[in-house]
């Protein structure tokens, strides 16, 4: 399930910081009177006198606070792509044509573990098909050294996807777009996915159909309602052996 459309995702600030005359800040003394303490085991002196204050952990946490609220209101404004932490590992997607029906496409940005955001171009398609599928990606080991995984499908029979969504860095082949409307406001996309919508005043196109020959993409996440993968075959070698 995507995370664009998080309702009624409300923000609300209880501490404000005041400067102290460019000394460290503080919280101020009317918003903390009263506040408990917590004291640390007899015998502890490097506490100011055994004691932490609850003034001086809150600043210690407000930087971590406002960077979770900073991700979270990018989530409920349909900022962030995957709704999973993506790797810190692109992988490199090719096949030799894709045919996609309700297609969308928009700015967005995926996070990592690490909470970095990372943008990307969310290509979306409702109904798509691709033949000579190829997905490869490279890992380096200490000692090992490089190690690539590669997984084929689609040789006979095409792969099949639906609510398809890449989020990719890079992406070339031949195309063809069926009643396109390039510029379109990205929070009014509505011939891809339900979900593939972005933020409000920020570009985007969609089209009814699009016909991709000799794809080739470099992307940070992927993921689809269904994915069939007819004659699938997946092996890992040691070297670099990259679809493209």
């Amino acid at each position: 399930m995507r995370s664009h459309n998080l309702a009624n995702l409300h923000w609300h600030s209880y501490i404000q910081l005041v400067g102290n005359n460019g000394a460290q800040p503080k919280l101020r003394d009317d918003l903390m009177a009263g506040s408990p303490q917590l004291t640390d085991p007899p015998g502890d002196a490097g506490h100011d006198g055994g004691r932490v204050r609850w003034r001086r952990f809150a600043v210690l946490t407000v930087p971590a606070v406002a960077v979770t609220a900073g991700l979270g209101i990018a989530l409920a404004q349909g900022a962030l792509a995957a709704s999973f932490a993506v790797s810190g590992q692109q992988f490199k997607v090719s096949a030799k044509s894709l045919e996609g029906e309700g297609f969308a496409q928009y700015g967005s940005v995926d996070v990592n573990a690490r909470e970095e955001l990372i943008p990307v171009a969310v290509t979306a398609i409702r109904e798509a098909k691709l033949h000579s599928l190829c997905q490869s990606v490279v890992t380096t080991l200490p000692v090992v050294g490089d190690i690539s995984l590669n997984l084929t499908a689609g040789q006979k029979n095409p792969v099949e996807a639906s609510n398809l969504f890449v989020d990719a860095t890079q992406l070339s082949g031949d195309a063809v777009f069926s009643n396109i409307e390039i510029g379109r406001d990205a929070s009014t996309l509505d011939k891809g996915p339900a979900e593939a919508v972005g933020m409000q005043d920020l570009f985007a196109q969609q089209a009814d159909t699009v016909s991709i020959t000799d794809l080739h993409q470099t992307a940070w996440a992927t993921n689809a309602g269904t994915f069939k993968l007819s004659g699938l075959s997946m092996n890992i070698s040691k070297g670099k052996k990259e679809c493209f």
